[in-house]
């Protein structure tokens, strides 16, 4: 069984497509970027910041590319949280093909960050709770 709890499946497009006719590196991270704003939706971080201007940003991502992904395709992209500090939490992402092989693994670190002041804030405790029921794990 999986500790990856979240799962985004996502369809392959065509204009991702580069000359040596496989998938383009920076379309690994729309498809990350995307499974990014759903973990953050799924744990209510985005609709916080409609509401408050206090909320995630990504301060760093990395992505290691194992295969090569094709059009026409579809691929699933797993994520799970890797760790929690006062102000910030990191998000590990597989990148699944068809066949369900790896085909990359990126890694985010988000802060949560007040966009009114310009600076970061402790994750709130309902953030951190969300988190931990998503996961299924205490951190």
């Amino acid at each position: 069984m999986s500790d990856f709890h979240v799962k985004l499946p996502l369809r392959i497009d065509w204009s991702e497509m580069d000359l040596f006719g496989h998938v383009n590196n920076v379309a690994y991270f729309k498809y990350v970027q995307a499974a990014r704003v759903n973990y953050w939706e799924l744990i209510g971080m985005a609709a916080d910041f409609e509401a408050t201007k206090v909320g995630p940003i990504l301060l760093s991502t990395g992505c290691q590319f194992m295969q090569p992904l094709f059009y026409p395709g579809n691929i699933v992209v797993e994520s799970r949280v890797e760790f929690i500090k006062n102000t910030s939490f990191g998000i590990h992402h597989r990148i699944l093909n068809d066949k369900g092989e790896l085909a990359a693994e990126a890694h985010d670190v988000i802060v949560n960050f007040d966009f009114n002041k310009n600076t970061k804030v402790p994750l709130a405790a309902k953030d951190r709770a969300a988190i931990e029921a998503l996961e299924q794990r205490v951190f």
